[in-house]
């Protein structure tokens, strides 16, 4: 979440470990290195996910700026109100914001829905 956050420009706050989504029922591999590990429904895995190259071969799943949003807010116990707001307020300032479109992704968290739609309240 706060990887994608940083990648949109979205926080300044570099993250000490990376963090990489999967889906509940998957296990999570094996590797050397150091990570956050969120584990999300797979109903709602793919909503907002996108797909960039890192080179010719490697691709990987980003979350939009939108789901990135919506992440921040449905973890805000864990990780903090804090980043989630100033996210929402970095998007907010950006070109091409549309809260309705925010809003109506968020529908698909439900724990994140009005938290965030009293935010965008407060904010507008």
């Amino acid at each position: 979440m706060g990887t994608a956050l940083v990648r949109h420009g979205l926080s300044d706050v570099i993250p000490s470990l990376t963090d990489i989504a999967i889906p509940r029922a998957h296990r999570r591999p094996a590797t050397p290195s150091t990570i956050h590990w969120h584990f999300f429904d797979a109903d709602t895995f793919e909503i907002g996910r996108e797909t960039i190259a890192l080179d010719d071969h490697l691709r990987i799943g980003l979350y939009s700026p939108e789901r990135s949003i919506i992440d921040a807010f449905q973890m805000r116990g864990i990780e903090g109100h804090e980043q989630a707001y100033e996210a929402l307020r970095r998007w907010l300032k950006g070109r091409g914001a549309q809260p309705g479109k925010l809003l109506a992704m968020a529908q698909q968290f439900p724990r994140a829905a009005t938290p965030l739609q009293r935010a965008l309240d407060a904010l507008l």
